[in-house]
């Protein structure tokens, strides 16, 4: 039986620079189909979500540009679940505007707020998940977050310290910490009590609320002053002059990482960020020269460790590649060592400034 009270909040503005050429500032890789499953990720992410969440109570957070794409590819959205961010900033400004909207819609609402473009294979424990989190979130004021266990030392995620305690599923967050170098990461990984962090959370909207009244009074008076117009037809206006006075900062920096009361439940399920080529490919099948192919008829003489992408059914003939990435789109053809692929957002500016023309 559906929850009433349950919430979600897609974040589903950013840009996914280090997918290009696919994902464009015009077509960010959210609503692509990366992964050549007929579904882009922001349709499998609300597909995953309904299964918890009615889908009525399932926002879309995103930029004014992107809202004909959202309503193309989720046709059932209504103009109220549609959140337009008139100008692009972090995910802390977004994430109030949403919860003070459902807060005045449902004072008993409990939300959870989601990247739009993430890889989850198991849906069933991701929704598990979800539900442990509702539920504690529903029986006591804290700010919660899904962790994910780390399966190697990664430099290109933050990690959650968290307090052992073998009584509960849900663990006391001890700190946050940014990005890690090399022999830092190595670190948490042998301590154990650490966890990747995924951007998933879930809370009340009165507590998430109360936590910006208190650790962000000023950006919280800056939209709370317009609390009459939200939900209302004067929104527009109000955003439009509001927003843009807002601090760029994230969720993470502005609440979580000061938070008194933060838990964290270590996920169940497998989970990826598809943050870059690289790790499109690391969840890919593979053929049996460990290419991963998405769209292409590829022929592949002595070609291993591949990340191939192109448009619907093209021709792809190479011979003697290894490791590379190779996106066909439109009028860009890109042919870069894996080993390069966090040199692709300075690529592609490099590239259209060379040429003198806009390819995004």
């Amino acid at each position: 039986m559906e929850n009433k009270n349950y919430y979600a909040v897609l974040m589903a503005g950013g840009i996914g620079s280090r997918f290009w050429p696919v994902s464009t500032t015009s077509f960010p890789k959210q609503f692509h189909d990366m992964l050549g499953t007929g579904s882009s990720l922001i349709q499998k992410t609300f597909a995953r979500l309904s299964k918890t969440v009615p889908e009525e109570n399932i926002f879309i957070l995103t930029n004014s540009k992107y809202e004909d794409l959202v309503k193309e590819q989720l046709p059932n959205v209504t103009d109220r679940q549609i959140v337009l961010e008139p100008a692009m900033r972090n995910t802390a400004p977004c994430i109030l505007l949403a919860a003070l909207k459902i807060q005045k819609e449902n004072p008993d609402a409990l939300m959870l707020v989601a990247p739009s473009d993430h890889w989850i294979e198991d849906e069933n424990a991701f929704n598990d998940n979800i539900r442990t989190a509702f539920d504690a979130c529903q029986r006591q004021p804290i700010l919660m977050t899904l962790g994910i266990e780390p399966t190697f030392a990664n430099t290109g995620y933050g990690y959650i310290n968290y307090i052992e305690d073998s009584s509960t599923p849900i663990k006391k967050v001890k700190r946050f910490t940014e990005k890690p170098n090399k022999e830092l990461a190595k670190q948490f990984l042998a301590d154990g009590n650490y966890l990747w962090n995924a951007g998933i959370f879930i809370w009340s909207a009165n507590t998430i609320v109360e936590a910006f009244e208190k650790q962000m009074p000023d950006m919280h008076h800056l939209f709370f002053r317009g609390i009459d117009a939200l939900n209302t037809e004067r929104e527009t206006k109000f955003l439009s002059r509001t927003y843009p006075k807002a601090d760029n900062i994230s969720i993470d920096f502005g609440i979580m990482e000061n938070a008194a009361d933060v838990r964290v439940l270590p996920a169940t399920f497998d989970w990826n960020d598809l943050g870059t080529w690289g790790s499109l490919y690391e969840k890919l099948t593979k053929d049996f020269q460990n290419n991963a192919i998405v769209n292409a008829e590829t022929f592949a003489p002595n070609s291993q460790g591949n990340m191939i992408h192109t448009q619907s059914n093209k021709a792809v003939v190479i011979d003697g590649l290894e490791d590379y990435i190779i996106v066909d789109r439109d009028d860009v053809l890109m042919i870069v060592p894996k080993e390069k692929e966090q040199d692709i957002k300075s690529i592609s500016k490099s590239v259209q400034q060379k040429l003198g023309k806009n390819l995004n």
